[in-house]
C-alpha cells in the first residue's frame, strides 16, 4: 500500500502576500518608463487605446510593429513616442 505525501503547506490554502507600494518602488516604474518611451497601441473602434509593447528605441518599436501588421493585418496598430513627465 502507498503511503500519501501530505498537501502543500499542510492542507493551508496557498496565497500571495500583495506588499504596499512605496517610493523606490515608485521610482523604479518611472525609471523603467523613462528607458522605453516608444510604445506600439492598438486602436479600438470605441476611441480605446490598448498599449501592445513598450520599447526602447524607435527601431525596435517599428521592427515590432512590422511583424504583428502582417500577422494580425486587420488590426489598426502604431506607434507612438510616449515621454515620461514628472510633475
Amino acid at each position: 500500500m502507498q503511503s500519501q505525501k501530505p498537501a502543500l503547506g499542510g492542507g493551508k490554502p496557498w496565497g500571495l502576500a500583495l506588499a504596499p507600494i512605496y517610493q523606490g518602488d515608485l521610482f523604479s516604474m518611472l525609471q523603467e518608463k523613462r528607458l522605453k518611451p516608444w510604445t506600439i497601441v492598438r486602436s479600438l473602434p470605441n476611441v480605446e487605446k490598448v498599449v501592445v509593447g513598450e520599447f526602447r528605441s524607435w527601431s525596435d518599436a517599428d521592427g515590432h510593429l512590422k511583424i504583428l501588421k502582417r500577422m494580425v493585418p486587420a488590426d489598426r496598430l502604431s506607434v507612438v513616442f510616449d515621454p515620461v513627465v514628472q510633475a
